[in-house]
């Protein structure tokens, strides 16, 4: 099995707090509310949100996926870091095995950089293009900047 890493920056006016507490500790309740017609609903199906637990999040019908379930790894809300694997979903991939991500809010300013880490584990001989990879990461920027215009919008939320 190879591992193949992608990393990635995303600035925001947003303080990490609000912007960890927004995509981790309450996504279950304020990412549906976000992008309903992109997420039907984000619950627990093992744990209580903390480390160990399993998080199923179900897609609204216009999406590609149905469901993805996820374990987080590590969490730490006062660093605001968060490292989770994606361990199934109703897409079978024929390269991929899981893949873990690891996500880092660091201060800056009055806002804050978002340091995302992606690992790939893919089946031994095969290979991910690089287009695969660019169409996850630009569904995941464009749920990050929904977020962020929310949260811009309603600054009590997550505060």
């Amino acid at each position: 099995m190879g591992v193949i890493t992608y990393s990635m920056e995303i600035t925001s006016t947003i303080a990490p707090s609000r912007m960890f507490k927004a995509l981790f500790l309450d996504s279950h309740s304020i990412l549906p509310q976000i992008v309903p017609e992109g997420i039907k609903s984000i619950e627990f199906i093992e744990g209580d949100g903390g480390v160990g637990s399993i998080k199923k999040t179900n897609f609204g019908e216009s999406s590609h996926i149905k469901y993805t379930k996820h374990k987080i790894e590590a969490l730490d809300a006062g660093s605001f870091y968060c490292k989770f694997t994606m361990i199934e979903s109703d897409i079978k991939f024929d390269k991929i095995d899981f893949i873990t991500e690891e996500v880092k809010f660091v201060a800056a300013g009055s806002g804050c950089i978002c340091k995302m880490t992606s690992e790939y584990h893919v089946q031994e001989g095969c290979e991910l293009k690089d287009e695969d990879i660019k169409k996850g990461k630009d569904r995941a920027m464009g749920l990050y900047k929904a977020v962020e215009e929310y949260l811009v919008a309603n600054p009590d939320v997550c505060a």
